[in-house]
């Protein structure tokens, strides 16, 4: 059975504050580490001053986000930082001419980072209090102890401590020399790439040259925790992943040791499938530390849990990093960069599929009419691409030189390279594609121009064409070019998935019954607007709750409901399962909908659950159904009778004969007159007496003068009514009789239900709308109209019955008594008549309780008075739709004229029962290459945004002295 998941339902578009965080790499607070009394946040306008020279200042914007500190250039690229509060060592503010505001920044390894506030002094007063206050609480917290000991785990604090001999003693492949005699003295983490080398020929890849250019840039433009970020770094790009949370992995692979699921075992299935082709992963070294970091997220993030592809980018970021840092890049993969990709439903990638070919159409709209022509799927060759971040596509080395550009300009580095085009309009088929890509693929190490008479251009390698161009001809695909497509062709992905998904469902189901397959869709629908009503509390497991069931040896995943949603699915399925209640109040006529709650429907919740779960599945539910909707009258009424046969005996105990009444009582409470309260009261009144007249009698007295003793008193569970007279019961009365052999069939509607809308995108109408458009607000919208239409005297309340086949208010004849002459002489018959007059007014509370335009019952006599709307509410009623997606029972005419009729008493033999209880990733470093030099100027171009004056201000301050 496939699972069913509303998660896409419930999506919502990131604020501004979330896509502040996103573009400034802040990670999400991990179980409180972070605290939950974050100091207040703020941004305000800064000018950024890094160096000597004029050109090392930025005008940007400054932001404080509890526990980090942030920053970027007025253009988002030319420089910006993401430093943790606990590196700031000193904080001191410069002695500047009047109207300068200057902060002095000195991060622990000596960094000094010159910032001129340029908003107001109030402003600039905030911001510094705020600063202060947030760099109290750090180190209150004792994170400034922590960072000496966790940059030791970073390789940047080898290459740039001149002290140490790494650098100079590290092979060409990148692995270090064991006959290092300070060895022992080397913490930092690393992959296993250090054991097991790394990808490509290091000569070719001049792996020494980009140590040392590293090592430069490191000196100069901070490190691992305080790094700033230029365009150089782009071009020098490695993976490089740390974690603010030491020891949390650890601990959370300690708490599961041991624990199997679906993932894990998942996880087993594809260990050995994850880039076999690298040494370390013949070994069982990197299958442990593969198998650990998997199961590791999967066990913090149980909702995702583990899904296909997810081993390979793993495994690619093991190489080159340790499991911890590897895990924490893992989950910024999974639920930052990447949403949506590793989801069951795979969502986020079938969306960048959409938003590619979108890019293909306006970028190279030539390739996408030939696409067109020859109808070929470009998602046949671009889902792996994006899917594995062209690691399964490409010669690991330059895929793993593709993630270092995606890692440090975001996803839109996927699209630009998927958009070089080459060749494609020689295409005739989706093989032909997938040919010709594989062959492309596997040619990047080759020369992009092999007969040039040049030697540097015939030096330039299909790879490095690869990327120039795609950074130079797509540069106007942006971040924001990504998310607003994102948002233009959400809705209809998300339609297309759930489409898919419940031809899948009703595809798996073993059977039917007999139900068409038409019909089998209407019960899906119902079942997945219930679970879009009622999603699954937070502290739950992922909705749904999936269990394992056992069909035919194999174990399989299904999507299981609880109580709370079945009442909801119920309620669009089983007209007397609602509670509709025309409204009526001068200024408006609507219909309100409730779910019933009842012991009766509890009842059906568990009856169906045959697997005894405690949970229904999508095939409960239609094999549910099928069992009460397509019976003639005799199946009807074993099946009530089974319902309400609580310990499966074949009888039904006085108790269990009361609750069933009940049950009677609440599917008839809102029909007009009082023709189904006597049909209750008549079989309430039948059961009893022939229960009785079927009890064993005393043994009759041999004295004359002794009076015939009563019948021993009946225990509770003493059985009572079997099927048999049960029947004759119900076929005793023709409105009962008519119930079972049409009504409570028909009672279960299935009709199709409109597509259900998805919640409005974030943007200003869109924001606006979501916070008027609230449930709470329409509510209070209508309370307010009800009480003005109270005092005027307009407000009329009328519940729509659910069977509303008796419309007149006469009563129709009982049938003769099932006793015969000498059963009536029981005595249990006249108790029931001395007990007529105090239950009858008892039962009739146990109905829907009567508003001003129903019914009002006087207790002092059996007479019912019966207030018939008037002829104004009467054509209202035709014309007022219908709530809700399902169609409810036509509505029956209101009655014309009032009546008086004798009721029938209730014959319950005095018991007293109580309330039923509710359930409630450049290349590489060739200064003289000319062609890389065009990256660079593109990349390096770049507006200060300050003008002369700004940077002669700039560098003023940069000598200037702290106030004393």
């Amino acid at each position: 059975m496939a699972t069913i998941s509303t998660a896409l339902r419930h999506f919502k578009e990131p604020t501004k504050e979330q896509l502040t965080h996103i573009f400034f790499s802040i990670p999400p607070v991990v179980d409180g580490v972070q605290g939950t009394e974050e100091g207040e946040g703020m941004e305000i306008n800064a000018v950024l001053s890094l160096g000597e020279a004029v050109e090392d200042s930025y005008a940007g914007k400054l932001h404080i986000m509890p526990p980090y500190l942030a920053f970027a250039s007025l253009d988002r690229k030319s420089v910006r930082f993401t430093i943790p509060l606990s590196t700031i060592r000193r904080v001191e503010r410069l002695n500047a001419r009047a109207g300068i505001y200057a902060l002095s920044l000195l991060t622990w390894h000596g960094m000094k980072l010159v910032v001129q506030l340029t908003s107001l002094r109030p402003t600039a007063d905030l911001f510094c209090s705020l600063l202060k206050d947030a760099l109290k609480l750090e180190l209150q917290r004792g994170n400034m102890k922590n960072v000496k000991t966790f940059v030791k785990t970073c390789y940047s604090e080898v290459l740039v401590n001149g002290s140490s001999a790494a650098p100079q003693n590290e092979r060409e492949d990148g692995s270090l020399d064991d006959q290092i005699p300070n060895s022992e003295e080397i913490t930092y983490h690393g992959g296993l790439g250090l054991k097991f080398k790394f990808p490509g020929d290091p000569k070719k890849l001049r792996e020494t040259s980009k140590i040392k250019l590293w090592t430069t840039y490191l000196k100069t433009h901070g490190r691992n925790l305080t790094l700033l970020r230029y365009p150089q770094y782009t071009r020098l790009a490695l993976s490089t992943c740390g974690s603010a949370n030491p020891g949390y992995y650890e601990r959370l692979l300690q708490e599961n040791e041991g624990k199997t699921s679906t993932s894990t075992e998942d996880i087993e299935k594809d260990l050995h499938r994850s880039l076999p082709e690298y040494s370390g992963y013949q070994s069982e070294i990197g299958i442990n530390s593969l198998r650990r970091v998997l199961q590791a997220y999967s066990f913090k993030n149980p909702e995702l849990g583990y899904c296909q592809a997810m081993n390979i980018l793993a495994a690619a970021i093991l190489i080159y990093m340790s499991e911890e840092q590897a895990f924490w890049l893992l989950e910024v993969l999974c639920d930052t960069l990447l949403p949506g990709y590793y989801a069951p439903s795979m969502h986020g990638t079938m969306l960048d599929q959409r938003v590619f070919e979108s890019l293909v159409q306006r970028c190279l709209p030539m390739i996408h009419e030939h696409f067109q022509t020859v109808d070929v799927q470009l998602s046949v060759a671009s889902l792996p691409w994006f899917l594995s971040l062209f690691i399964n596509s490409m010669p690991m080395v330059f895929a793993f030189r593709i993630m270092d550009c995606f890692f440090c300009m975001g996803p839109k580095v996927l699209f630009q390279v998927g958009l070089m085009a080459r060749n494609y309009l020689q295409i005739q088929d989706d093989g032909g594609f997938l040919n010709l890509m594989r062959d492309y693929f596997a040619s990047l190490g080759d020369s992009a121009h092999p007969d040039s008479p040049d030697p540097r251009a015939r030096a330039i390698t299909n790879f490095q064409e690869l990327l120039l161009v795609s950074f130079r001809e797509f540069s106007v695909i942006s971040d924001e070019t990504i998310l607003s497509e994102r948002k233009r062709y959400r809705s209809e992905i998300i339609h297309s998935i759930e489409s898919f998904a419940k031809r899948s469902a009703v595809r798996n189901l073993r059977t039917f019954g007999r139900f068409p397959k038409e019909q089998v869709g209407f019960v899906y629908d119902a079942l997945y607007k219930a679970m879009c009503l009622v999603p699954p509390p937070p502290a739950a497991a992922p909705p749904p709750t999936l269990f394992t069931t056992v069909d035919s040896g194999n174990e399989k995943p299904e999507t299981r409901i609880g109580l709370k949603t079945f009442r909801h699915f119920l309620s669009e399925i089983a007209t007397w399962a609602r509670d509709e209640k025309i409204v009526t109040n001068g200024f408006q006529e609507r219909i309100d909908r409730e779910v019933a709650e009842h012991e009766f429907i509890d009842r059906l919740f568990f009856f169906w659950d045959g697997s005894c779960h405690g949970a229904l599945s999508f095939q409960d539910l239609v094999l549910g159904l099928d069992g009460v909707m397509f019976n003639d009258l005799m199946e009807n009424i074993e099946w009530f009778f089974n319902l309400h046969d609580k310990n499966k005996d074949g009888y039904l105990t006085k108790d269990e004969v009361l609750t069933l009444s009940e049950s009677l009582l609440f599917i008839f409470r809102f029909e007009v007159g009082d023709a189904y309260l006597g049909a209750v009261s008549r079989f309430m009144s039948n059961a009893f007496e022939y229960g009785d007249a079927l009890l064993p009698q005393p043994e009759p007295k041999t004295s004359e003068d002794e009076t015939p003793s009563s019948p021993p008193p009946i225990e509770s569970n003493q059985p009572y009514l079997n099927l048999a007279t049960f029947r004759m019961v119900v076929l005793a009365d023709e409105i009962l009789e008519s119930f079972f052999e049409t009504d409570l069939s028909a009672s279960f509607k299935l009709v199709p239900l409109p597509e259900m809308e998805l919640p409005i995108s974030s943007g200003l109408l869109g924001d606006i709308w979501s916070s008027i458009a609230t449930d709470t607000n329409k509510k209070m919208f209508n309370m307010f109209t009800d009480e003005i239409g109270k005092t005027i005297g307009r407000h009329q309340v009328i519940h729509k019955p659910s069977i509303g086949r008796y419309t007149k208010l006469e009563e129709p004849k009982a049938r003769e008594s099932l006793l015969t002459p000498s059963m009536r002489k029981s005595a249990s018959k006249s108790s029931l008549k001395s007990a007529a007059s105090s239950t009858a007014a008892a039962s009739t509370s146990s109905i829907a309780t009567p508003t001003s335009s129903t019914v009002a019952s006087t207790t002092s006599s059996s007479l019912l008075t019966v207030k018939v709307p008037s002829q104004e509410i009467t054509n209202k009623l035709d014309a007022v739709p219908e709530s809700g997606s399902l169609s409810a029972m036509p509505m029956m005419k209101a009655a014309r004229d009032a009546a008086l009729m004798e009721r029938t008493p209730f014959a319950i033999d005095n018991t007293q029962e109580g309330d039923d209880d509710d359930d409630d990733f450049f290349d590489d470093d060739e200064e003289d290459d000319q062609v890389l030099d065009e990256v660079d100027a593109f990349l390096e171009a770049h507006d200060s945004g300050l003008t002369e004056a700004d940077k002669k201000v700039a560098q003023d301050l940069l000598k200037a002295e702290p106030l004393k």
